[in-house]
């Protein structure tokens, strides 16, 4: 039922979407109806001019996902176990990632060029802080009551990492992740926008500078219908890893979550 209701209200919105752009005549160039977004689409699908691109987004997405994702859960550790590195890195990377990656994105593209490593760099530079702060926060979260037992049976410090920290940090962590992958594909996306020669961005700069319209809106909704699968995978992934942390079912007599 409740994927019924979805679909219902989906189809709703672009009912309305559709009418509201007929009946006050609005311009294809300023707003195109669903329809001439889906005659787009089904073009840029049969002649294949879609799946290059999104290959290389995607490939750009993983990549800096993984290397974010590294990054982040590494410094995060770091900061929550060491005090000290806390004190003197954590006020760095805080300023750091307060840098804006629009204005970032430009330099990365002049030291890296317009290959795959600079979007690989960009996208990884936006999704690790997220992860690295569910990291700290996950890891610091550990009960003092039950690191003090462990302690006074001679457990040594990565025995309580492995043991107690980081299990109770996994859904804190894959929280994280889940916030990382879709960034990722954000920054892939920007780097695609200052420069690239594949990619759906430069695919939408292309099309933005021949005035198609429907062509990017085309666009806007691959990514997505991307986003919504990467962050499917993730939730997959956290279902099976952190199975113990799953939401409660409804136990009243015919009830559902």
């Amino acid at each position: 039922m409740s994927a019924t209701l979805r679909l219902l209200l989906m189809a709703a919105l672009l009912g309305l979407w559709e009418g509201a752009a007929r009946l006050l005549h609005v311009p294809a160039y300023i707003l195109p109806p669903p329809s001439a977004v889906a005659v787009g689409f089904y073009r840029g699908i049969a002649s294949g001019l879609y799946a290059e691109h999104i290959w290389i987004t995607m490939l750009e997405t993983f990549l800096g996902f993984a290397f974010g994702a590294a990054a982040g859960f590494g410094l995060g550790t770091f900061v929550a176990l060491s005090r000290r590195f806390e004190y003197y890195l954590y006020p760095i990377i805080v300023m750091f990632q307060a840098m804006p990656k629009v204005a970032l994105a430009p330099l990365i593209i002049v030291w890296f060029g317009l290959d795959l490593t600079s979007k690989v760099i960009n996208a990884s530079l936006v999704c690790f802080f997220p992860l690295m702060v569910n990291t700290i926060a996950g890891l610091r979260a550990a009960d003092e009551d039950r690191i003090s037992l462990m302690r006074s049976l001679a457990a040594s410090d990565a025995q309580i990492f492995w043991m107690l920290r980081l299990p109770g940090a996994l859904p804190s962590i894959f929280a994280g992740l889940e916030i990382a992958m879709i960034f990722a594909l954000i920054g892939a996306i920007v780097a695609e926008f200052v420069g690239a020669q594949a990619g759906l961005g430069m695919l939408i700069q292309s099309m933005n500078f021949s005035m198609d319209v429907a062509g990017q809106f085309s666009v806007l909704f691959i990514l997505s219908l991307i986003g919504l699968a990467l962050n499917t995978i993730v939730a997959a992934v956290r279902k099976r890893v952190v199975f113990w942390d799953q939401p409660r079912q409804d136990l009243r007599p015919g009830g559902k979550s």
